[in-house]
């Protein structure tokens, strides 16, 4: 990591389930008492804002397409995730969803780079030659690949290393405890 030369000039951009909370693993997290952070996100949010520029949420929420929650909803799950991050100090620019069903093939929805080029528009300074996006599904790293983003696959219990990223962490806060030793 230590040739990625990450700086203040640099964005992160992060999946949320299975990255910032605990993943309802056949179904959606559709309310705010479903949303549960996972070990150590708030801390390691609160570290990444002192390290990077931005850091984005950008997640694919089909349940919304599926008529299961609203984006009402989804607003109320996002404002309670903030709300948990800002005991640490942490916070999160902007949250970008998708709310399409896969079957749309939509450019917002992962793989795709609409939530990303969305967040590039609302913030020019973003290159995503200095982003990392951090993720758990294949979609996240295909995501970050096509950008020329770095990525940084999260893995399940059990996983392996994802053999497209970049690198494989256990979790969202040892990625940050790493870059945080790396500068």
């Amino acid at each position: 990591m230590k040739n990625w030369h990450v700086d203040r000039s640099w964005t992160l951009f992060l999946d949320r389930d299975g990255v910032i909370n605990v993943r309802l693993m056949g179904d959606y997290v559709k309310t705010r008492e479903e949303f549960e952070l996972l070990p150590g996100v708030a801390r390691a949010v609160s570290k990444a804002n002192t390290l990077f520029s931005h850091v984005f949420v950008v997640t694919n929420q089909q349940g919304i397409g599926k008529g299961v929650m609203t984006e009402r909803n989804l607003s109320e799950i996002h404002s309670y995730c903030s709300e948990l991050l800002e005991v640490e100090n942490g916070h999160i620019d902007q949250y970008y969803f998708a709310p399409n069903l896969a079957s749309e093939n939509s450019t917002l929805r992962k793989p795709n780079s609409g939530m990303a080029l969305l967040a590039q528009s609302e913030f020019p300074a973003v290159d995503f030659r200095k982003s990392i996006m951090v993720g758990d599904s294949d979609s996240d790293i295909e995501f970050g690949r096509k950008l020329g983003m770095k990525t940084v696959f999260i893995r399940h219990t059990g996983a392996e290393e994802h053999p497209a990223a970049d690198l494989t962490c256990d979790s969202l806060e040892s990625f940050i405890n790493l870059m945080t030793d790396e500068i």
